[in-house]
């Protein structure tokens, strides 16, 4: 029971932390209890299966909390979700029981750490995808602790929640071992300064950081169309005299980018229709009005096709002998009537996508296919698409989910992107934490990259954020209208931009060598810290 309710504890107080309601401090305390529930387990020589339970019941209290409102959009990805990344996050403890039964305090420590960060680096990168709760993600809503994640991305985060962690439960065994309190009080100490002085030094940062380049003006559309009733019963053509109204109220001569949210344009258009839909012409009309404006807006495409020797990986299969591509996508249109497409390429798992369908097809059917509101997986480009004004100004353009991935915002970036665009569609969530969360991890990407952002929500929340990651003026939710203001290019490059995530693949490698090396060495004596 003493271990059921550690366990229970640490799910509790990981839930706690979390963005946006939460408070990040809990997390340098929250694996604690698990750990030493995990220490009891050794002790006493229990089964490995009880560990995995705890574990289990821990990770499944936090992915509950944090992410039950998948639901709003569907129940089996909701499910998928909890269950699946709680039995991944699990496992990640199985782990570091089986090495630190065979290895020193220090080394399974080590191991735990970068065993975890190597697991949310491969979260990354599978089809499987949902790093939503990777630990460098908690501190979001607190960007002022974190200007130095332009040197570390949001890895150094997670990083620094293991080694407050790790230290406090040594100290806590140590204690227990012991029975004297000077031992708690320089760990509180010791402890205290880890938290403290990254956490000044990021305010330093802050305080001395000015945002140096161009200013742009921009227009961000929040049509607030729901996406269960109204968007795909909507047509594009009154879509467009929707997004015209919106841009009267609020365009001048000075603006430079009107920045329309993801598949607002959504009746059935052809790919190799696009230069004469009617997305397009709305584009071209403003356009020609304004000549300083540049529109940029989300678009569902496809692309029906008979050839066979098109097919790929991501094309549907409509009936026998016809095929499409189906695409959620990002257009860009010029004063000179020039255009350009960029397709999504993070997609949602089991919304827009059937990972590892050859083998998971013939076991669930197509049960992953008709979730939050698509029926067909969809067809990604490899590269990060950067959209240049006839300025040579850049913007990269990152289509809903995308805006969760470090290292692949980078890309557009080191593709010269003066600032970055997020479209969304934020509806399917509901008003619930969903959407919340997902603006404040953009502000992650704002200041890994020190660049600005403006990100257009088809239903809340639209928002204008800066250089280190701060909101400067938002939309709410539900609220349909206009957000004006200006935003600053950059066109320098941070350390996290030219590296990307190192600290998680130099802990990937140190994983798997202190794996082998505890698995392949002969038990010794081991000693508690």
């Amino acid at each position: 029971m003493k271990n059921i309710l550690l366990a229970i504890l640490s799910g509790l107080l990981l839930a706690v932390s979390w963005p946006t309601y939460g408070f990040p401090l809990f997390l340098f305390f929250g694996f604690i209890p698990l750990l030493l529930a995990e220490y009891n387990i050794r002790k006493n020589k229990y089964s490995k299966t009880q560990l995995l339970g705890l574990a289990y019941l821990t990770f499944f209290i936090w992915n509950s909390i944090t992410t039950w409102w998948i639901y709003n959009s569907s129940g089996i990805g909701m499910a998928i979700a909890i269950l699946v990344n709680s039995l991944l996050m699990a496992i990640v403890l199985l782990m570091y029981h089986i090495v630190a039964k065979r290895t020193t305090f220090m080394i399974s420590t080590i191991f735990l750490a970068c065993f975890w960060m190597g697991f949310e680096y491969f979260h990354l990168q599978w089809q499987i995808s949902w790093p939503w709760l990777n630990l460098g993600n908690g501190f979001a809503s607190f960007t002022s602790w974190i200007q130095w994640y332009e040197y570390t991305g949001t890895f150094g985060g997670s990083l620094w929640v293991w080694i407050v962690n790790i230290g406090v439960f040594k100290s806590v065994l140590l204690f227990l071992e012991h029975k004297d309190k000077k031992i708690l009080y320089r760990s509180g100490i010791r402890n205290g300064l880890i938290i403290l002085i990254p956490i000044i030094i990021s305010i330093l940062i802050l305080k001395t950081y000015t945002e140096e380049g161009k200013d742009i003006d921009i227009v961000i559309l929040q049509p607030n169309i729901d996406p269960y009733t109204e968007k795909y019963n909507t047509t594009d053509k009154r879509i467009g005299l929707l997004l015209d109204s919106l841009i009267n109220t609020s365009i001048t001569q000075k603006t430079d980018f009107i920045i329309a949210p993801e598949t607002v344009f959504a009746d059935n258009n052809k790919i190799h229709q696009f230069p004469n839909s009617i997305a397009k012409k709305v584009a071209s009309n403003i356009t020609n009005q304004y000549r300083n404006a540049h529109f940029l807006s989300g678009i569902s495409l496809i692309d029906v096709f008979n050839d066979p020797n098109r097919i790929h990986k991501q094309t549907n299969i409509y009936k026998k002998g016809i095929y499409y591509d189906d695409y959620n996508s990002a257009f860009f249109v010029r004063p000179d009537g020039t255009s350009e497409l960029y397709h999504k390429s993070k997609l949602v798992v089991g919304i827009e996508n059937f990972p590892y369908q050859s083998v998971l097809k013939p076991i669930l059917g197509d049960v992953m296919i008709d979730l939050g509101g698509t029926v067909a997986k969809k067809t990604t480009q490899e590269d990060r698409e950067v959209f240049f004004t006839k300025d040579s100004i850049g913007v990269g353009t990152m289509i809903c989910y995308e805006s969760v991935y470090g290292e692949f915002a980078t890309g557009y970036a080191r593709n010269k992107a003066d600032f970055l665009a997020i479209i969304t569609n934020d509806a399917w969530w509901g008003n619930t934490q969903g959407h919340q969360q997902h603006l404040h991890y953009a502000k992650l990407r704002a200041i890994e990259n020190r660049r600005s952002i403006a990100r257009s929500a088809n239903t809340g929340i639209s928002a204008i954020i800066d250089q280190t990651g701060t909101i400067v003026s938002q939309l709410g939710y539900e609220k349909r209208g206009t957000l004006v203001g200006t935003l600053k290019t950059n066109d320098k490059l941070t350390f996290y931009t030219r590296t990307g995530n190192y600290i998680a693949r130099i802990s990937a490698f140190l994983s798997v060598f202190i794996f082998l090396f505890s698995v392949t060495k002969r038990k010794g004596k081991k000693h508690i810290p």
